[in-house]
């Protein structure tokens, strides 16, 4: 384990991670489906370049969350710092803002349990509900920047619901949610 920043980070390698990463004083940055399509393409690129395992996500206009198995956890600030830079310079040329500060910061908290696994996994999935994307839990599958409707597809309606029942997201509350 190695420690490198206050409060400390837990740096463990074949671990999952939550990652959470919120814009520049919580400013709408990833507004459209554009910028969120631009900020998915720079995870999904950056999750194949460091060989990371994804297990869930979610994009909102100001934030995002991501679920992840982590080979080398030693490379977790270079993965969000990659992840940060391309798509701030993206999302800059898109508003023609050249330099502007896109985020703010990341958090990351070692996964030990399933339970904890879960549990997150389903906030993460019910974040557009809890921000108002979506009115009802039954539309959660009609967002499309989150990893719920493909979890529907492969698992089925039945296996969600339950996993819901037993990890309720009332479980974890993530306090650097935007």
């Amino acid at each position: 384990m190695n420690v490198y920043h206050a409060p400390p980070h837990v740096f463990l390698d074949n671990a999952v991670y939550m990652l959470s990463a919120g814009t520049y004083r919580g400013v709408r940055y990833i507004e459209t489906k554009e910028k969120k399509q631009v900020l998915l393409q720079n995870i999904l690129e950056n999750v194949s370049k460091f060989q990371y395992e994804l297990y869930g996500w979610v994009i909102l206009d100001n934030h995002y969350h991501m679920l992840a198995r982590l080979p080398q956890a030693g490379n977790l600030a270079k993965f969000v710092n990659s992840i940060h830079g391309r798509s701030a310079y993206e999302i800059n040329r898109i508003d023609n803002c050249r330099g502007r500060k896109v985020w703010y910061n990341y958090w990351d908290t070692c996964i030990r349990a399933e339970k904890d696994f879960y549990t997150r996994l389903n906030y993460i999935h019910y974040n557009p509900l809890k921000h108002g994307y979506v009115n009802s839990i039954e539309k959660l599958s009609s967002y499309s920047f989150s990893s719920f409707p493909e979890y529907v597809k492969r698992n089925g309606k039945e296996w969600v619901e339950d996993i819901f029942i037993k990890f309720p997201v009332t479980d974890f509350q993530d306090k650097n949610d935007q």
